[in-house]
């Protein structure tokens, strides 16, 4: 703490990563990277641009990926936005799209970096309680009697840390309930197994669909995020990355990210091993005893009716092994694994056997 620190900075209570630990012989199952490696078409496209241009500025409009991310959805470029991770284009969109003076709605669990927005923002924000199976329930996102008013909707879909999913219906619905504001929607891990909302966004002019290449592309040390919207939205993101950091995206990331998205065997492949390996996973946990949420993520959200979760994940540090423990009211008795390889998975199921059977 700091004399020469403002208002602002006292207030805040930055979000916390997960664990990246500097020894490399422990297991990460903990903050949901791909346990697969980029494609290969990526890393050579990284490799040939490492030359006599980084000396130049990229692209600060990163057309031809934006280009590239319209056609593989069918919209145009000016229906795309690319930041520098998808937590950066969401900061921009609380910057840009929500009402600042109005509450803000999104669940009580799910990415805590929404709370650190509209605390860095002075957005006002509600939370709206999941039900008891984790569950979002959309007629909870009414306007609140109260104060007569909704600074718009912000939606993990897959939700995290649950993993569940909200369908497409719903979120035509919260669509529809709320057309005077806009609602975000986070797919950081759609290609997991749900239904993206993007083909919602020609017919709704206030949906904006945030993606990642972190998750299902394996280039989160890239850090590229993007975002679907009408152009109006995308015009209201863009003026305000250009009065904060008109380069966002440097060389290497853009041509990575593009070739990642042009080489769909890989990522055919690599996704459909997840969802292998994510089912080994829950199979074994239920034969030790565990709840576990319904998942469509590359993680799983469990619980053991008997055993603390706290207890568990130092138990588990001590073979090796992370995983995410969020301690909070409703979360401290969950446990959060990122599906990590088959061998992986095998491993953290015979360890917890060890442990619990011990």
């Amino acid at each position: 703490m700091s004399r020469f620190w403002s208002p602002l900075v006292h207030n805040l209570t930055p979000y916390i990563p997960g664990e990246q630990p500097k020894c490399k012989d422990l297991i990460k199952l903990n903050t949901n990277e791909s346990p697969y490696g980029p494609s290969p078409k990526a890393l050579e496209a990284i490799r040939k641009a490492t030359g006599e241009t980084l000396r130049l500025y990229p692209d600060p409009e990163s057309f031809a990926l934006r280009e590239a991310l319209g056609q593989h959805v069918g919209l145009p470029a000016h229906s795309v936005f690319v930041g520098n991770g998808s937590d950066e284009v969401l900061a921009l969109a609380f910057q840009a799209l929500l009402a600042h003076g109005e509450d803000v709605l999104f669940p009580d669990i799910t990415y805590s970096f929404y709370k650190v927005y509209c605390t860095l923002y002075a957005i006002p924000y509600r939370l709206v309680p999941l039900d008891a199976d984790m569950t979002i329930v959309v007629d909870d996102y009414s306007i609140d009697p109260r104060s007569n008013s909704c600074g718009g909707i912000v939606i993990a879909n897959p939700n995290a840390p649950t993993g569940k999913v909200l369908s497409i219906d719903n979120i035509r619905r919260l669509l529809t309930l709320h057309q005077n504001r806009v609602v975000i929607v986070d797919e950081a891990y759609v290609d997991f197994g749900a239904q993206s909302a993007v083909p919602l966004v020609k017919e709704y002019p206030n949906l904006l669909v945030v993606q990642t290449f972190s998750k299902s592309r394996a280039l989160a040390g890239l850090r590229v995020g993007f975002a679907f919207g009408q152009p109006d939205l995308i015009e209201g993101l863009t003026r305000v990355k250009n009065s904060f950091n008109s380069y966002p995206l440097d060389r290497l990331a853009q041509v990575g990210a593009l070739a990642s998205l042009q080489d769909k065997e890989w990522f055919t492949n690599t996704i459909s091993f997840i969802v292998r390996d994510r089912m080994t996973l829950i199979s074994g946990l239920k034969e030790l005893g565990f709840v576990i949420l319904p998942s469509e993520a590359n993680f799983i959200y469990v619980k053991h009716p008997v055993h603390d979760a706290t207890k568990l994940a130092v138990l588990l540090r001590t073979r090796s092994i992370i995983v995410r423990h969020l301690i909070g009211p409703r979360t401290s008795p969950w446990l959060r694994i990122t599906i990590g390889t088959e061998k992986q998975c095998l491993l953290l199921l015979s360890t917890l056997r060890e442990i619990l059977y011990s």
